[in-house]
């Protein structure tokens, strides 16, 4: 039998101390998550709503087919900056008239919906999950364009949204726009360059040039509904393809759109899913408070896993690496779990291999990270850590299969990257409320700066200021603490979302049956592996 067991004992005070931390943490993020969802808060709603119009996620929930799940997408975009959290965009994964597509939609009760540096870092990754995972793509266009006191950060990197709409389309993936207000400037782009628009009476209005920018620049007289409402696109300059009456049936017409794709999704079929056989409750008693102390991704595996069953590969080598094959929901799955947090040479070798052999079963890859980096050391840098850490990297770099990241806890250091960290182009990467991540432990980092500092001013015969380096070193150190939390990092992009633990297994069934959008195929090269 290759059912995992369960030795994780929930009425112990360690596991009753990881899960007080948990629910904790969670309540900090629920409170943030609050505020994306409260857009530009209650008077802005209320405004919007006496307008006759639904907010960002009442069009999205009448958009998608009943009862249907919705995983929203980097919904905390933006914390910690100057723009409301979740960056002014409402995005995620949904399941319209029967198909899955990538849905996203401004939040004009923030700021008109204007793009800011952290809604257009969210668009771009959206479009990439889009184009990867081959999804369809909807947009709910209402946004008065750039936030002009940012343009230096929108205006450049910006036209790539336009870019992305090309591509998409010439990959063969739909693009759908559903305009529901302003659409002007640059943003009338939006519409200009998707396969299928809709527009609404009296409502759209897509113009380069609004009346009193043509004024200023031509002389000429015009009015918003000549120069560029729904009637006029779809009487006269054709831009409009379908012209909706109201909201609602501008929703009713894009989910026929839809309907009328004859879309088929590429990749293999899941097979039968089984529960697994241990509560996903206990996720919340795994993870220690501090993470200095190990954890069993095992105990993780057992509850996310298809009936618990796991055939682990290699369990007796480079034991601090788990690696090992399930099904997801159906789905097959190769797994990497880090056990004690640190990377020895055996555990890079074991990992290339696993990659290579996922790729050649053309199986996608889960990553649960929990790691302090690879090992240093005079016994360690001669075995060949940097060599056998870049086969790693190497394998994980060039691996063709579909990964998903799911940082735990720790994630350090080029441990990160060898992980399949972000910069690593996973299909998706999701954060516990637990996860850490930074170039090394913020007590570390503290620490080397110390030291270095301290040798420096005595090679050069300097006097040292003991008592000034400990201030500098305890503010280095909370720096870096904040800076390494889930909430940060989430607003920087750098994740798709921080998710309840609870809910982890939902959360891949959703990716892995979006990855399955696109056939799935292995590498069939790789780079050099240093031996």
């Amino acid at each position: 039998m290759t059912v995992l067991r369960s030795a994780l004992d929930t009425t112990t005070a360690e596991a009753a101390s990881a899960r007080e931390s948990m629910l904790a943490a969670l309540d900090e993020i629920g409170a943030e998550t609050a505020k994306a969802v409260a857009g530009g808060g209650e008077q802005a709603v209320e405004r919007h709503h006496t307008r006759g119009k639904m907010t960002a996620r009442e069009r999205i929930e009448l958009l998608l087919d009943l009862d249907s799940p919705f995983l929203e997408l980097a919904a905390l975009a933006g914390y910690g900056s100057q723009f409301a959290v979740g960056g002014s965009v409402v995005a995620g994964i949904g399941v319209v008239s029967g198909v899955e597509c990538l849905l996203v939609a401004n939040d004009p009760t923030v700021k008109g919906g204007a793009s800011n540096p952290w809604s257009l870092r969210k668009t771009l990754r959206m479009h990439e999950i889009a184009l990867r995972n081959r999804l369809p793509l909807i947009a709910l266009v209402e946004s008065g364009g750039a936030d002009l006191p940012t343009q230096k950060d929108v205006f450049i990197p910006g036209g790539a949204v336009f870019r992305d709409l090309t591509r998409l389309s010439a990959a063969g993936i739909p693009t759908i726009s559903l305009v529901f207000g302003n659409s002007t400037a640059g943003g009338a782009y939006l519409p200009g360059m998707s396969d299928h628009v809709v527009m609404i009476e009296k409502r759209s209005k897509v113009f380069l040039a609004g009346p009193p920018l043509v004024k200023a620049a031509t002389g000429e007289e015009s009015d918003d509904e000549s120069l560029g409402g729904a009637s006029m696109h779809a009487r006269v300059s054709g831009l409009a393809d379908y012209y909706a009456l109201d909201e609602q049936d501008a929703i009713r017409i894009g989910r026929r759109i839809v309907a009328r794709l004859n879309w088929d999704k590429s990749g293999d079929k899941p097979g039968e899913s089984k529960s697994p056989r241990f509560d996903a409750e206990d996720l919340l008693s795994i993870v220690p408070k501090d993470l200095k102390s190990p954890f069993d991704p095992r105990e993780i595996i057992a509850r996310i896993v298809d009936d618990s069953d796991f055939d682990e590969v290699k369990p007796l080598y480079g034991t601090s690496l788990v690696t090992g094959w399930a099904r997801l929901h159906g789905y097959p799955i190769g797994i990497l779990a880090n056990a004690n947090g640190v990377l020895f040479s055996e555990e890079a070798q074991k990992a290339a291999q696993f990659i290579q052999l996922a790729n050649r079963s053309r199986t996608p890859l889960l990553f649960l990270h929990n790691t302090t980096g690879y090992m240093v050391g005079k016994e360690y840098e001669q075995g060949g850590i940097i060599k056998h850490g870049a086969m790693m990297i190497n394998a994980v770099s060039n691996s063709g299969v579909p990964h998903i990241s799911v940082l735990i806890g720790n994630s350090y250091g080029a441990g990160h990257y060898g992980m399949c960290g972000r910069a690593y182009d996973p299909r998706f990467v999701f954060s516990w409320p637990s996860a850490r991540s930074a170039v090394m432990g913020a007590q570390q980092l503290a620490d080397v700066t110390y030291l270095v500092s301290k040798a420096s001013a005595l090679s050069r015969g300097r006097p040292f200021d003991e008592d000034g380096a400990q201030v500098v070193r305890h503010m280095i150190e909370q720096q870096i603490t904040a800076e390494s939390m889930p909430l940060v990092l989430s607003g920087m992009v750098y994740d798709d979302g921080i998710i309840d633990p609870r809910d982890t297994r939902d959360v891949l069934c959703v990716a892995l049956s979006a990855i399955h959008s696109a056939p799935v195929r292995g590498a069939e090269s790789y780079g050099v592996f240093r031996m």
